[in-house]
């Protein structure tokens, strides 16, 4: 089957960039990546889509699953040490956290498109208190095809306890922004 080879590549293309302004937000299913603001997408409980798979090697050597997190929120962010909106984000990832890991809140780090070796300077220079997984190829972004793609770099997903995409930021998030989003979908009961 042709399609998805050419998917594959057609996503690890568009993605040579970081993202700047949004103009709109892609649909379930759309694969193209966009410009992003930041701006928190929350989706109502009955709309969301159930989250794929998420497993890899972390950058430590180390194994991580989406799945061994099942009950919990989960805060899945898609960066590369090479985007400057990344940099700039990653003091806000790391401190919320830090701030909600208490609450059953986890962090989860998908090093999208990046060398192996430029990720782990990145690092060790935040020291982000949470796990990445290296995504190189993009396989992780591109198993979100048909559900909420991640669509930029950054991208932050968060999931909820029943493995469900419950919101979605392209670009980098903003500390309010990110800590309210956050905050929502772990008072659901």
């Amino acid at each position: 089957m042709r399609a998805k080879p050419f998917a594959a590549v057609a996503l690890l293309v568009a993605v040579a960039g970081c993202a700047g302004n949004q103009g709109s937000q892609p649909q379930a299913g759309d694969t193209r990546f966009v410009a992003g603001d930041g701006k928190i997408t929350m989706f109502e409980a009955g709309n969301r889509k159930t989250a794929p798979p998420v497993e890899g090697k972390t950058l430590d050597g180390g194994d991580a699953t989406l799945a061994a997190h099942r009950g919990k929120v989960v805060v899945l962010n898609f960066w590369a040490s090479w985007c400057a909106p990344c940099r700039a984000e990653a003091p806000v990832l790391k401190d919320i956290a830090a701030k909600t890991k208490a609450a059953g809140v986890e962090f989860l780090g998908v090093d999208f498109k990046d060398r192996q070796a430029d990720a782990l300077a990145f690092e060790r220079s935040h020291q982000p208190g949470y796990p990445s997984i290296f995504d190189q190829p993009g396989k992780v972004a591109l198993s979100f095809q048909g559900t909420v793609p991640p669509a930029a770099i950054p991208s932050t997903l968060i999931i909820d306890r029943q493995g469900r995409i419950a919101a979605r930021a392209l670009g980098a998030v903003t500390y309010n922004d990110l800590l309210g989003a956050v905050t929502k979908v772990g008072n659901e009961r």
